[in-house]
């Protein structure tokens, strides 16, 4: 419960289109989708890595690399970065799960801009 109040209000201090925060059951989603991109942060409490996020490149298939990294640009710049992502059967999502996601719920929440990068290749949302 304490979590959906958090994605709520991340997402009503948000600009209005930029972020969309649902449930199904008891998971919580927390969406940004524009023309090049989906970003999904996810909250399942029923899994022991109840935290993910989906990223898709609707522009170019996502290229495999040994890091993935997410830089938030904003008053509360802060990067994150992972060797335990997935890329999806047809490479155009890629996917980390984990326990905790505090650092990436900040970094939406506190800066105007993330970008998801992945070797050579970057996605800003």
């Amino acid at each position: 419960m304490l979590l959906t109040r958090t994605l709520a209000l991340i997402a009503l201090a948000a600009p209005a289109a930029a972020w969309e925060a649902s449930s199904q059951g008891p998971v919580c989603f927390l969406t940004h989708e524009d023309e090049g991109s989906l970003v999904e942060v996810s909250h399942d409490p029923r899994r022991d890595l109840a935290y993910a996020i989906r990223l898709e490149n609707r522009e170019a298939p996502w290229a495999a690399a040994p890091v993935f990294a997410i830089r938030f640009e904003g008053p509360s710049r802060l990067t994150i970065s992972t060797d335990r992502h997935t890329l999806s059967a047809n490479d155009e999502a890629l996917t980390v799960m984990d326990s905790g996601f505090g650092n990436v719920l900040d970094g939406i929440e506190f800066n105007q801009i993330g970008i998801a990068i992945l070797g050579e290749q970057s996605l800003a949302f």
